[in-house]
């Protein structure tokens, strides 16, 4: 049976985290909530044994099964569940020096498996499956097991996985994997671990978790490109999900119920959506969907099924959802039912998207349903700040979360955020040179974002974006481009024509871009092409050329100066590159690492002479 939820709703949305600020000399400023952060459990596998003892058979997690049904998860289930498989780890020695890798996305064995390692202190490092799968040298994944030197490596799926897994079994690593592909590969199969009775090493590996356990590693890239492993500890997660409870004061009021696609190797989908669904008692359906035309049916069909409390989502899957939701009525009546919360994470969000849903709410169900965000990274486990003010447009991040402190400190006309509390990691796994390079002197965390006030004068109105302070170039004239604002502005005035953009001109007189366009749309702009003709043709096409063109000119009279004028794009037909640090499965776009890449498509755009993909004022 489903989940159910009271039919009273919430008298609450938002907690209060009224902020204090402290000026300094110096102009740093310090804003911090003016109340502390209440207790807060010493690790996530005490919320899963508390629930399972109050509420057993509330479903915790479900997927889709083999037949198109849900495979569910009860609380109680899940903690027996994973004290076998903690038993089967710790009779392999598993440690921190030689931890778990988890090739395979989103599941209920994946869940079972790394809160299995929590509870007897044995880390789990979930990775992106595009490492695996989409990757031709799988470069990173070679680089990750040099780095974490796992003893354990598991797959859902041998077959999507097989050559992943092969890679891990030339080192003489143990592979596990769920499906029947065990004995081809030489696997242990994932049901074996389940069957390991719990020993009395189980009871005295759980006495022994606190709050400084190292409960998993999460990858994430630098402008490099090469994975550094975040440390998450028990106190970073539990300390940031009891942040959020403070925050969404509706998550203390009803167990929340989640339809999510949003990847566990990342700390959005994993430590803040799953978390929120297993701290607050919670019911989380895994939606095996994507943001993408092939994947987006497989999240409608969820979506007619389960209605969620709180929605979370990137701003490309608001933008997917947008028109089925517009032309289904009884699919928006649905999705609008009981909801409380929309929440987007991992890129800006276009005003046309926040307007269309907040209008849609309002003829569907009378109001707007509150439409949030937030501000943090995989090493702040993730919040740090959160909207908690009904606002009228995106953007704005908010203020720092109960137990955070924010530090403001002038930076080349900005204000770079830097932040403190329970909720940072201690550093990067086996690079000390790495953390040592990320905190200052007072052990604040130089997370490389700018914000300022989205009201003058009013810290409780909250903080903007600001950009990224090291993506931040000059002209040649000395004038500074804000990277970030520019782009996302520049980005939702093509859309639907384009994806994402890198952007040009240090040093440069005037200011450019790298366009990666959308297929589908961009060829909509040349149907007298045959449908065979090579995307790289396409975009050198002189009607696709002439579109963009009246487009950038349109854009460039609204500009208010040289930082914010653009003169000139490129537009490429090949998309980012995983491999190359370019991009990861998120759709986060590395620019450094894409101007370096395509250093032939910066000296293009300001050649003398126009190279046929280069459109120009």
């Amino acid at each position: 049976m489903h989940a159910t939820i009271p039919a009273t709703a919430p008298l609450r949305l938002f907690g209060k985290l009224d902020p204090v600020v402290e000026s300094r000399p110096d102009g740093v400023i310090v804003v911090r909530s003016a109340k502390p952060l209440p207790h807060y459990s010493a690790s996530l596998v005490d919320r899963l044994e508390h629930w399972a003892k109050v509420t057993p058979h509330r479903v915790f997690l479900a997927e889709r099964d083999e037949t198109g049904g849900w495979r569910e998860l009860t609380y109680g289930a899940a903690f027996e569940q994973i004290l076998h498989i903690g038993a089967a780890l710790l009779a392999r020695d598993l440690s921190p020096d030689e931890p778990v890798l988890i090739l395979s996305g989103n599941g209920i064995d994946h869940a079972l498996l790394s809160l299995a390692g929590m509870a007897v202190g044995v880390p789990t490092c979930p990775m992106s499956t595009a490492y695996s799968t989409i990757s031709q040298d799988l470069g990173k994944l070679a680089y990750a097991l040099d780095l974490l030197t796992p003893r354990l490596v598991f797959a859902s799926d041998g077959r999507i996985f097989g050559r992943a897994l092969a890679k891990a079994k030339e080192r003489g690593i143990e592979i596990v994997v769920s499906d029947d592909t065990a004995e081809a590969l030489g696997a242990t199969r994932f049901s074996n671990l389940l069957d390991r009775p719990i020993s009395s090493a189980v009871v005295s590996a759980r006495a022994e978790v606190g709050p400084d356990t190292i409960a998993k590693f999460l990858l994430t890239s630098g402008s490099t490109g090469y994975p550094k492993a975040v440390t998450n500890t028990q106190r970073m997660l539990c300390a940031n999900q009891a942040m959020l409870a403070e925050a969404l004061a509706f998550l203390k009021d009803e167990p929340p119920v989640l339809v999510d696609w949003l990847p566990w190797a990342h700390t959005f989908g994993s430590n803040h959506n799953f978390g929120i669904a297993l701290y607050n008692g919670g019911t989380l359906y895994i939606d095996e969907g994507k943001p993408v035309p092939a994947g987006i049916g497989a999240t409608i069909a969820n979506l007619r099924e389960i209605a969620p409390t709180i929605y979370f989502n990137v701003p490309k899957g608001f933008e997917a959802l947008l028109p089925h939701l517009r032309d289904d009525a009884a699919l928006r009546r649905h999705f609008f039912s009981r909801l409380k919360l929309m929440f987007y994470a991992g890129a800006g969000l276009a005003k046309p998207i926040w307007d269309a849903y907040r209008e849609m709410a309002i003829e569907t169900i009378g109001r707007p349903i509150a439409f949030t965000t937030s501000l943090g990274s995989t090493e702040t486990a993730p919040g740090a700040l959160i909207g908690v003010r009904e606002v009228d447009r995106p953007g704005i991040v908010g203020v720092p979360h109960k137990g955070v402190e924010l530090k403001l400190v002038p930076n080349a006309g900005k204000l770079e955020a830097r932040l403190r509390g329970p909720n940072i990691t201690p550093g990067y796994w086996r690079r000390p040179d790495l953390t040592a390079g990320v905190f200052d002197a007072e052990g604040f965390y130089l997370m490389g974002d700018a914000l300022r006030l989205a009201e003058p004068n009013n810290f409780a109105a909250g903080f903007e974006f600001d950009g990224r302070v090291a993506e931040d170039f000059k002209l040649a004239t000395g004038t500074w481009v804000s990277v970030g604002p520019l782009r996302t502005d520049f980005v939702g005035r093509l859309d639907p024509l384009v994806k994402d953009a890198a952007v040009t001109g240090h040093d440069r007189d005037d200011v450019g871009m790298l366009l990666f366009p959308d297929e589908v749309e961009t060829r909509k702009l040349a149907p007298h092409l045959p449908p065979e003709t090579p995307f790289e043709e396409v975009v050198c096409d002189g009607a696709v050329k002439d579109a963009f063109q009246e487009r950038l000119a349109a854009i460039a009279r609204e500009a208010t100066g040289s930082s914010t004028r653009v003169t000139r794009i490129a537009l490429l037909a090949l998309p980012p590159s995983i491999d190359l640090g370019e991009a990861t499965d998120k759709g986060s776009l590395n620019q450094r690492a894409v101007l370096a890449n395509r250093a032939s498509d910066v000296e293009a755009l300001y050649a003398a002479d126009a190279a046929p993909h280069v459109v120009r004022l």
